[in-house]
């Protein structure tokens, strides 16, 4: 590695109590570590705050941001512009740092010093039964990058230049879809782009039915409010429009009608599952209860997109 590169590690944080010490931690253990870490905090209503100040008193590093009721789009954009470095390091709050994460992510620039954003790799905690069908549900499946198979880009996963976030106008002042329309925003500015598969963080996936739903339906509000339902909406949509026109035909003819957009679902279903599973075979795939659950989870998450629209639309009004 050449000779140390200085780098501001910000994190946008907001009722972290039970997950901000084990981020902390992780940090602490990274093998390459940031110069600083600066958290930004939302407008906690727990003790995430004082737990930062309290482990800010033995870690001179560590500088905390009283944003307000602000959303990690606007934290993010308050944390970069008070970074002292000219590289910056993004996570996320509810993550795990494996303890080489940086180090990989900034070996990429050592190889290409072209690059001005770098991506590294995510992987789902997944412990339960439960996260593990959600793991085959809506986390991103992995895709070959240099050499190697990872999941990216993931803002919460990344390394990028000053430059870049300036080119790029920031991130919008969103609660949800604020990466996605930053990362868009990078890739059409064209600056060249390095990937880590090997710089890993663990995210945190919702642990119930509820909070899938939850944090969906968010997401869609927010995606509507950003323009952004030709990326997801619009496809959901069409499908189930399209599954609707088989009614007719089972209430005029014959019931059998509807097993075709049932078996659709099903197909739908299998897909999520297999293109996920890392090497797994096809009757692993094909494992009733698993299906079931992937099921659910995915019909929950289509009701959260139509719920979400809808609470996009009316605000509009």
């Amino acid at each position: 590695m050449k000779a140390k590169l200085l780098t501001s590690l910000v994190i946008p944080v907001r009722d972290e109590s039970a997950t901000i010490q084990g981020l902390v931690k992780s940090i602490n253990s990274q093998s390459y570590q940031p110069a600083e870490v600066i958290f930004v905090d939302g407008g906690s209503v727990d003790d995430t705050v004082e737990q930062l100040r309290r482990m800010g008193e033995f870690d001179g590093r560590i500088r905390i941001i009283e944003a307000g009721e602000a959303t990690p789009g606007r934290g993010r954009n308050l944390g970069i512009a008070a970074a002292r470095n000219e590289w910056i390091a993004l996570t996320d709050a509810g993550i795990t740092l494996e303890p080489t994460w940086l180090e990989r992510l900034v070996e990429v620039l050592d190889r290409d010093p072209r690059a001005m954003v770098v991506y590294g790799n995510y992987e789902p905690v997944a412990e339960t039964f439960f996260e593990r069908c959600s793991a085959l549900a809506y986390p991103a499946p992995k895709t070959a990058r240099e050499g190697e198979l990872m999941r990216g880009p993931f803002i919460a996963s990344s390394l990028i230049h000053r430059k870049v976030w300036e080119a790029a106008g920031g991130f919008p002042d969103l609660r949800a879809a604020e990466d996605l329309i930053f990362m868009n925003r990078v890739a059409e500015a064209g600056f060249k782009t390095g990937w880590a598969p090997d710089a890993t963080v663990w995210w945190q996936l919702r642990p119930d039915l509820s909070g899938v739903f939850r944090k969906f339906a968010l997401y869609s509000t927010h995606n509507v409010r950003a323009g952004m339902q030709r990326y997801w909406h619009y496809g959901v949509a069409r499908q189930y429009l399209v599954w609707l026109l088989f009614t007719p035909l089972a209430v005029i003819y014959d019931w059998w009608w509807l097993a075709i957009p049932v078996v659709g679902y099903a197909a739908r279903v299998w897909k999520n599952i297999w293109v996920r599973r890392e090497g797994r075979g096809l009757w692993w795939s094909l494992d009733p209860i698993q299906f079931a659950c992937v099921a659910v989870i995915l019909l929950t998450i289509d009701l959260a997109t139509f719920v979400g629209w809808g609470e996009a639309l009316l605000k509009k009004r």
